[in-house]
């Protein structure tokens, strides 16, 4: 493990357009809310910030997804977002997009964001 890496999340824990896990990470002194997802195989993961206005997305805990399982929406004001990339896909985030940070899923399952 490098040693900034961090466990998150046991990679069966994430299924492929449905339920996320939340996280913090450290920013300035402070914890940040954040979450990963898995989409098309890939495990992606976002500050849980909407580009829109401040505020988490997940409409539940931990869910992001729309009913298709495509989009990230955020539950405040319906602002879609790509789920691979966190690009604003339309409403009031045009031109923003979610914060990506870098994780990776190992071969024994866990996954790991970069901390």
């Amino acid at each position: 493990m490098a040693a900034r890496e961090r466990v998150i999340a046991a990679g069966v824990e994430l299924v492929d357009g449905g339920k996320g896990v939340r996280f913090t990470v450290e920013s300035g002194g402070r914890g940040l809310p954040a979450f990963a997802i898995r989409y098309e195989g890939r495990v992606h993961a976002y500050l849980n910030v909407c580009a829109h206005q401040e505020l988490e997305l997940d409409w539940l805990p931990a869910e992001f997804f729309d009913a298709d399982g495509a989009l990230l929406v955020c539950a405040a004001h319906g602002a879609v977002y790509e789920a691979d990339t966190g690009r604003c896909a339309g409403g009031p985030c045009t031109g923003g997009g979610l914060v990506k940070l870098a994780v990776r899923e190992r071969e024994d399952g866990t996954v790991v964001v970069e901390a």
